[in-house]
């Protein structure tokens, strides 16, 4: 199909809807590609000063979501086009990449119209398993904003956390900052064929690492678009899509991911909105099992009207269930302004963008938003005399109360 990219679109709205999509790509580029993707980090930026290509997302997707760079970018490299791998770089590549992608625009709206950019990170779980092993076992585990459902896997996987996060007296660790340090712990089976490190610090480096690997009896999540990488192909080409050029780390911990779950069976995923479907879903899992509803990175998707509306949600169908459950969020601070949040440092194209973990809207960390380090809070430190299963009910009183440490102790 051949597109007049000049004449796209309601000419009432045209400019003011090319403008938005323009600076939304430019802010992509500043805030979330730079120092991440000098590929994306160039692309965004290119499409950003392009009015008659910005003309045309403008007018022929839908506001909000349909408009994300990310979803843009991922179709064009599934359906294989130019510099799918690497990215096109400079005048020539990019203007090869603009050709092809509206000649083939019915194809490329076709993704983009079936799919969500809404990726899976399986090494958020290394930042999650202090919490998920301190949790009276075993767990139900119900995420939102499942994905592909990686997450919902903590024992496939194997952790190494290493001490020694730079950064812990000035504000929060930083992703300049040198890796490596003294090993405190390895967990998980040696046969995994996913291995996860996360770096530690904060709190005087006394972030207590997990000994042991939390005992799963029911695995459950919600999304609009589930994912099964597993048994769909296109799902996992999707996935794979979707991660950002010259990212050969992430695309390894997502093929690893796909192998270390393969053998088991799949969890329950249920398409929909979070809001409709958790209460039916949460009602189904077992009663003998510690409920956990935990999300990454998914509020962001929704208004601040329905974010407040969710966590009431959670607080409603916690406190409703007998023997309670647990909360566990991991978002940016500006997402959850019913926690306590940490004062964030001010930002710096180098600085690692940092989530916010809780635990009954407890904040007890900062975390990378690959898992990759997790930085404990001077407010979460236990308190003195405070031992593992000594039955304190973390936060907000929704806990169990059955044998559950403290989030201090988290």
């Amino acid at each position: 199909m051949v597109v007049n990219v000049g004449n796209t679109g309601n000419v009432a709205r045209a400019a003011a809807g090319t403008w938005g999509v323009a600076e939304r790509y430019r802010e992509f580029s500043w805030r979330r590609a730079r120092g991440r993707s000098a590929a994306h980090e160039e692309l965004s930026a290119r499409i950003g000063q392009d009015p008659e290509l910005c003309d045309l997302l403008s007018g022929s997707l839908p506001a909000g979501a349909g408009q994300q760079p990310d979803l843009l970018l991922a179709a064009v490299r599934y359906l294989d086009g130019p510099h799918a791998e690497l990215g096109p770089r400079g005048d020539v590549a990019y203007g090869r990449w603009r050709e092809w992608t509206v000649r083939h625009w019915d194809e490329v709206r076709a993704v983009i119209m079936q799919r969500t950019a809404r990726s899976d990170e399986p090494a958020r779980c290394a930042t999650l398993l202090p919490l998920l092993a301190r949790l009276p076992q075993p767990l139900a585990l119900l995420e939102v904003g499942a994905s592909a459902g990686l997450c919902l896997y903590p024992e496939r996987y194997r952790y190494r956390y290493d001490g020694d996060v730079d950064g812990g007296n000035r504000g929060g660790p930083r992703e300049d900052a040198p890796r490596g340090g003294a090993l405190l712990a390895e967990v998980g089976p040696p046969e995994s064929p996913l291995v996860l490190e996360c770096r530690t610090g904060g709190a005087a480096d006394a972030l207590p690492v997990p000994g042991r690997l939390p005992r799963i009896a029911w695995r459950a999540g919600i999304d609009l678009d589930p994912l099964d990488p597993v048994a769909d192909a296109d799902d996992l080409r999707w996935l794979q899509a979707l991660v950002w050029p010259g990212d050969g780390a992430r695309a390894a911990r997502l093929a690893a991911a796909v192998e270390a779950v393969r053998p088991v069976p799949r969890p329950r995923m249920v398409r929909g909105d979070l809001l409709h479907e958790l209460p039916s879903l949460a009602a189904e899992a077992p009663p003998g099992a510690t409920l956990v509803v935990f999300h990454s990175e998914v509020l962001s998707g929704l208004s601040p009207a329905r974010r407040e509306e969710f966590a009431h949600l959670v607080r409603s169908l916690l406190r409703g269930r007998p023997g309670g459950g647990h909360w566990i969020s991991q978002e940016h601070h500006t997402l959850t302004p019913w926690l306590t949040a940490p004062a964030p440092r001010a930002p710096h194209p180098r600085d690692t963008p940092l989530l916010t973990l809780a635990l009954d809207e407890r904040p007890v960390a900062l975390t990378g938003p690959h898992g990759e380090l997790l930085h404990r809070l001077p407010a979460s430190a236990p308190e003195p005399g405070t031992e593992p299963g000594t039955g304190t009910e973390p936060g907000t009183g929704t806990g169990t109360g059955t044998g559950t440490e403290s989030a201090a102790d988290a």
